[in-house]
């Protein structure tokens, strides 16, 4: 887009710091910047519409004293196939402790329990001891409703909900010398018109990728916007091709993306073919309790070579009291759907669940761009290696959000440049939305079927090919017509899986989430995929 003179269709404001993302590292990075700074936090949706709302079994973190920082980082080392950034990985474990007291210090209300530290701990796949804290299997949902109703409530946060950003505001953009991100403008969906918001720091809280594919755990809204947003700025971006899927969700037809937690594997819960028959310890010597990516790829094998649409989790060794006390939601869940988990078991399939690539960031969660920052699902921190461990996500948004908010706080004020308005005097209003259907259908097809669980070169290559044909369908709409929510997702989406395919094209082993028929050993080195803008 190219710039113009102040038009009357404009509005500005300016803050301290604009917030992009209302999960647990967008809220809890707003809510400790706000009591000294002036805070903008745009969600695309609702405040609680995000995949932190969705999260179920909890946050691992050393809690226990049979535990320790040292059992911690290496079940993660373990979990993350050598590929985990040592410093960042013990910055996250040590600072662990300290992010679950501020939680509780917040009011989330962990379940509690009569052991010396007061509160259930719970243990799941690829951790040697319980470390879980968790709110029953909302853990998430507890979290969000939390921390949302600090946010609102809070004099110096602006909320802007039903906004989705278009693009940064950076000093190319403005044609100046130096490098900095300055803000961004923003769609307001409810009322179709371009705000733009100036900010001495924006931080970047999206959430992840999911949406790229066809089956996922993630709601509607995770459509990797920070990520592209920050490729188009400039920013590097590392391990993408690492997409966690979850091994267990939800086959049903009437149950969209609901996810079985972890947890009931860890509570003994056994994977079985429909004839009762238990594959998982041919696969591996931890059986049910091994790592999500050897679990999801046994799944697949089991589904393809007995024809299968899906396999069963067998949690009918429990009794109906203890999973309706440990599993409230999904028992209620599974039982309006006809399904008495505490008598048969739940058909599950596996689904896109996590992005552990995204944004490279330093321990202050500061991205190659000055002013800008970058946390949680979207970042790239060296936590999670080549495959994350179970419930470290949510430890992560809460510890880089400290973080970030400190060096925020400690950072010296630049002046601001003005800012321009969003230009659309040479765009029209669209006259085919449904190419935008029909490509984000398209797109989520191809990137399930060739960038999936099991990848080879020929399937990437295919997949190469079609998100190039897709990018310069998306770029003509772009630049013809006047955006809009659809149009914003579908075009961070399409970018977003150009950086998955071309990181995966660079893999050349097998390793963690990247299965690859065509490499299927390890390199005796373990390298991150950084990729770099032009």
């Amino acid at each position: 887009m190219l710039y113009s003179p102040p038009m009357a269709r404009d509005y500005f404001r300016q803050f301290d710091a604009l917030v992009i993302g209302s999960g647990l590292a967008g809220q809890s990075l707003a809510l400790r910047l706000a009591a000294s700074q002036r805070v903008a936090l745009i969600t695309k949706r609702t405040l609680d519409d995000t995949a932190t709302a969705w999260a179920q079994g909890g946050i691992a973190a050393v809690l226990d004293s049979a535990d320790s920082v040292e059992a911690h980082i290496q079940d993660t080392f373990n979990a993350g196939a050598g590929l985990c950034d040592p410093a960042a990985t013990q910055f996250v474990v040590e600072h662990s402790t300290a992010a679950i007291e501020w939680l509780i210090a917040q009011g989330v209300p962990f379940t509690r329990d009569n052991t010396p530290f007061g509160y259930h701990l719970t243990r799941e796949g690829g951790h040697s001891h319980r470390r879980i804290i968790h709110a029953a299997d909302a853990t998430g949902a507890a979290v969000q409703e939390t921390l949302t109703e600090k946010v609102r409530k809070h004099p110096n946060i602006t909320v802007l909900e039903n906004h989705i950003v278009v693009d940064l505001i950076t000093s190319a953009k403005l044609g100046l010398k130096s490098r900095r991100c300055w803000g961004a403008y923003v769609l307001d969906i409810e009322n179709d018109r371009i705000l733009t918001l100036g900010a001495q720091h924006t931080a970047l809280a999206t959430g992840g990728a999911g949406k790229v594919y066809l089956y996922t755990t993630n709601p509607d809204t995770a459509t990797s916007d920070g990520v592209a947003m920050a490729w188009r700025a400039g920013c590097r971006v590392a391990n993408m091709e690492f997409v966690q899927i979850h091994p267990t969700c939800l086959y049903h037809p009437h149950a969209k993306s609901f996810l079985i937690t972890e947890a009931m594997r860890g509570e003994g819960g056994i994977l079985r073919l429909p004839d009762g028959t238990r594959f998982m310890p041919d696969h591996d010597p931890r059986a049910e309790l091994a790592t999500r990516d050897v679990v999801a790829r046994a799944i697949d094998f089991e589904m393809k070579k007995h024809g299968l649409d899906c396999v069963f989790l067998d949690v009918t060794h429990k009794s109906p009291v203890f999973l309706a006390h440990h599993f409230p939601n999904i028992y209620a869940r599974c039982q309006k759907l006809g399904i008495d988990i505490s008598r048969n078991p739940i058909p599950v399939v596996p689904a896109a669940h996590f992005t552990c690539g995204g944004v490279v960031v330093d321990l202050a969660a500061r991205t190659d761009l000055p002013g800008l920052y970058a946390v949680g699902e979207t970042a790239c921190t060296g936590l999670h290696g080549a495959n994350r461990l179970a419930s470290n996500s949510l430890i992560e948004c809460a510890v880089f959000a400290e973080a970030a908010a400190r060096d925020i706080l400690t950072a010296k004020p630049v002046r601001s440049p003005k800012l321009p308005p969003w230009d659309e005097s040479r765009v029209g209003d669209a006259d085919e939305e449904i190419v935008i259907s029909h490509n984000w259908d398209e797109l989520r097809r191809f990137m399930w079927d060739y960038v999936g669980i099991v990848r080879t070169n020929k399937r990437l290559e295919r997949a190469m090919h079609r998100i190039k044909l897709l990018e310069r369908e998306i770029d003509d709409y772009y630049a013809n017509f006047r955006v809009s929510n659809d149009l914003i997702e579908l075009r961070n989406l399409v970018l977003t899986a150009h950086l998955i395919i071309r990181s995966a094209q660079q893999r050349r082993e097998s390793r963690g989430l990247h299965f690859s028929r065509d490499y299927p050993g390890m390199q005796p080195k373990a390298k991150d995929t950084v990729l770099r803008p032009h």
